[in-house]
């Protein structure tokens, strides 16, 4: 019987890096990583194989077919995270991303903390013990969701974004300059204006059901495969049709819950001039989102890094170190952590990252010199 959907957590996988053409990039290296021992969230991938039944066979017939794979899937995420997904008492939440074989600008964007909902907002606040999370991580969901799933986006660059357009109005109502500076009952507030104007715009009710919010995640993925822009850029670079994407679902991890959690991206590489430099950025207090939305300045992880950075800014080092300190000099154990982890990324990985453009000379210095595409991409 085909297998349809592919479950990894706790250093193991049922998949691995060279299967990307059946879990999609995010997929496959998800699963590898477990493989090779780094910490990820427990999670599954739906293949692509899915997507093209999807879109020959439309959705209710794929979903019915996938069903116990991915309620047996899910079943291990709980068991792993020691959570119940629709738990009234200790909820399990996740997130919900597009992976296809190739990276496609166009795809649906990622929803975090998916499963929330009225009861689980209370649920996660006591277990927490703080409660201005438990509504943070709400409405950026209702938000998420809105907007991916329910098709509350600007139609326009022109467009204001009618979730942005709400929190502005909020913080003007407040007198208030940042995100972070809205309080438990501002995060409520927030809540109750994004479901109303969910209502007024799409004529539904934002779900409330975990299992539903789920399965209409997946089914935004994979509707993604076929919007205008992954059209157009599938035609520019001549990518199949027929390809489609994995969806990958994940136990959520947390940057929001004050100020000794927070968000990054990180890399092996410089990826300018593949350089062996382990570089990347950072926010506290925030989710995964934040730190591309442009919203917040996010700040450097390594303190070479951080110097290199305030350089080109024209930053003093005496404000550098006070307004923006690197990684390595405000959490030093955190960054002792994760470095460590990368360092064991290139003992066991000797693969280098595959480059696009054919004529471009890398000296990455875990390998020779590299001057065209290699043929299996690690990093």
């Amino acid at each position: 019987m085909t297998k349809h959907v592919y479950t990894f957590g706790a250093g193991k996988a049922e998949g691995k890096a060279d299967m990307k053409n059946l879990l999609g990039g995010k997929g496959a290296n998800l699963a590898e990583m477990n493989l090779i021992g780094v910490p990820v969230p427990p999670g599954f991938t739906i293949t692509t194989e899915v997507c093209a039944m999807y879109n020959a066979q439309g959705q209710q017939k794929t979903f019915d077919l996938i069903k116990p794979e991915v309620e047996a899937a899910v079943a291990l995420v709980e068991e792993l995270t020691d959570t119940k997904f629709g738990d009234e008492v200790n909820p399990c939440l996740v997130s919900v991303r597009s992976g296809a074989r190739a990276s496609m600008p166009g795809m649906m964007d990622t929803v975090l903390n998916l499963g929330m909902n009225d009861v689980a907002v209370e649920a996660i606040s006591k277990k927490s013990g703080n409660s201005r999370f438990a509504w943070d991580s709400y409405r950026r969901f209702v938000q998420m969701y809105g907007d991916v799933v329910m098709d509350m986006k600007p139609q326009s660059k022109e467009e204001i974004d009618p979730f942005e357009e709400i929190i502005e109005e909020l913080k003007e109502e407040k007198g208030i300059h940042l995100d972070t500076d809205f309080t438990t009952e501002d995060l409520q507030e927030l809540v109750k204006r994004f479901k109303a104007a969910v209502k007024k715009v799409t004529g539904k009710d934002f779900p409330t059901d975990p299992w539903e919010q789920l399965w209409g995640a997946v089914a935004a993925v994979f509707n993604s495969w076929n919007n205008d822009r992954a059209i157009f850029y599938r035609r520019m670079e001549q990518i199949p049709d027929e390809w489609g994407t994995a969806v990958n679902v994940q136990a959520m991890v947390f940057g929001n819950m004050g100020e000794n959690s927070g968000t990054g991206v990180c890399f092996s590489r410089d990826a300018s001039t593949g350089e062996d430099i382990f570089n990347g950025e950072y926010l506290i207090n925030a989710q995964g989102e934040d730190v591309v939305a442009g919203i917040r300045t996010p700040q450097e992880i390594t303190l070479e890094g951080s110097k290199r950075w305030a350089a080109l800014q024209g930053v003093s080092e005496a404000d550098r170190a006070s307004k923006y300190p690197s990684l390595e000099e405000a959490m030093p154990e955190m960054y002792r952590q994760l470095n460590e982890t990368q360092q064991n990324w290139k003992t066991i990985i000797k693969t280098c990252r595959t480059w696009n453009l054919r004529s471009r000379k890398v000296n990455c210095g875990c390998c020779k010199l590299v001057t065209e595409n290699v043929q299996v991409p690690q990093w």
